[in-house]
């Protein structure tokens, strides 16, 4: 059995990442949240585009009033008023001032911004009681960004502050990179489907949509194939399809070592090269990582990459845990998100409750990840930890590592914990 670790640097090692210019495709602006920037993003717009007003107040010539007081007020006319959106019309001069408001335009010939609750107004006249610092309070042009410089690079994730900084810039198409395509099928003869009457011996197929979500929520599209029957040929078949269409292809059971686990044999005479086979990891220890080094039919035409094929556990938690320990930075790399970004995200949390692990394989406790009062606390799901209990591992957003060796974390101390369940 393989070394987490280890194994976890094969899989990225077999990864390769989507290409700038093939693997790209343009959107609108209104389509592009939860995207990944191909190429960088520039701007014709200075920010601020001009000087304006970062307080309600008056816009005057410090000259006039550095040596004022509340003694001695410098008292100046007021020759304008200036609301957000509008273009001022007057310059300032001497003895004069413009009142104005947050984000309203500078006027020719002020400099500095004094704030109104530094100031009494006496019908056309404004009393400046005390002076700020010169050029107080303007936000001057290109101060925040200069036309033409890089606004946001490539790799960059776009959630709501990027979303906010382009629609400001006027960037209306994107190019970003497109969506990984992964297949996802599950095998077994005792499996059926939600909507079947369920009988004896019979298992509903929940990985399907364990596995469906987890891609989506990863930033790929899901290829959902159902259920494929423990036969050699529908198998061949299946995986045929699968390697043909997708970037990487997720299938779950098949990949232990019974007489109806039929997954590696198929991918060594369809000729995959098997990474993997095991990983010292509990849950989730049977794993076949594989490679199909040829073109598919999503990039026929745009160079050759190899489609990356994950033999996961049948079992349901055994099946998350993978995807959430390897497959996950395997979906970030492929997706063109940079190096810092791949993960996984580990943290240190204090366990709030007594973690147990037989010690012979790196041990994967799910439960809840929380942050209180700066540090975060960790609480194993209630009940049975076996791989098959689907049911303690709703809300899960962490995972406690327990490494080899180690068969106790008693509650109160430090532990490792895995966040799960968000993208980078």
């Amino acid at each position: 059995m393989l070394p987490v670790k280890q194994a976890e640097s094969i899989i990225l090692d077999l990864v390769q990442p989507f290409d700038e210019e093939s693997d790209t495709e343009t959107v609108d602006l209104s389509a592009a949240t939860s995207r990944i920037l191909a190429k960088q993003v520039t701007s014709q717009l200075d920010f601020p585009q001009w000087d304006n007003s970062a307080m309600d107040g008056y816009a005057v010539r410090y000259a006039d009033i550095q040596a004022c007081s509340v003694q001695q007020p410098a008292v100046l006319e007021i020759v304008e008023e200036i609301p957000a959106g509008y273009q001022p019309q007057v310059s300032i001069q001497y003895g004069q001032a413009a009142r104005i408001f947050t984000g309203a335009c500078m006027p020719i010939g002020a400099d500095t911004v004094v704030m109104q609750e530094q100031t009494r107004q006496e019908n056309n006249r404004v009393l400046i009681l005390e002076a700020p610092e010169p050029q107080a309070f303007v936000r001057r042009r290109a101060s925040f960004y200069q036309t033409g410089m890089p606004l946001l690079l490539p790799g960059v994730f776009l959630r709501a502050p990027e979303m906010a900084v382009l629609a400001a810039a006027q960037s209306t198409q994107l190019i970003v990179y497109r969506r990984p395509r992964v297949a996802i099928f599950s095998t077994g003869n005792e499996l059926i489907t939600p909507e079947q009457p369920l009988e004896p011996g019979k298992i509903v197929d929940s990985n399907q949509y364990a596995l469906r979500a987890f891609v989506a929520q990863a930033g790929g599209v899901p290829l959902p194939m159902g259920i494929v029957r423990d036969q050699p040929e529908k198998l061949e078949e299946a995986i045929t399809k699968a390697i043909s269409n997708a970037d990487i292809v997720l299938s779950t059971g098949g990949v232990s070592v019974g007489d109806y686990d039929y997954v590696d044999q198929i991918l060594a005479k369809l000729g995959a090269e098997i990474h993997i086979h095991k990983v010292a990891i509990k849950p989730g220890k049977p794993l076949t990582v594989a490679t199909f080094p040829f073109l598919t039919q999503e990039n026929e035409g745009k160079g050759k990459r190899s489609v990356l094929y994950f033999g996961l556990p049948g079992n349901p938690v055994s099946a998350l845990v993978s995807c959430w320990r390897f497959v996950q930075p395997a979906l970030s790399k492929l997706s063109g998100l940079p190096e810092q970004a791949w993960g996984p995200c580990f943290v240190k949390a204090q366990t709030v409750t007594e973690l147990n692990s037989g010690g012979k394989r790196e041990t994967y406790i799910w439960g809840q990840l929380h942050l209180k009062d700066g540090v975060y606390e960790f609480r194993a799901a209630g009940g049975s930890q076996a791989s098959s209990n689907l049911i303690n591992l709703a809300q899960t957003n962490g995972l406690a590592v327990l490494p080899i060796g180690t068969t106790l974390v008693p509650a109160g101390e430090t532990v490792q914990v895995l966040q799960v369940g968000s993208q980078a």
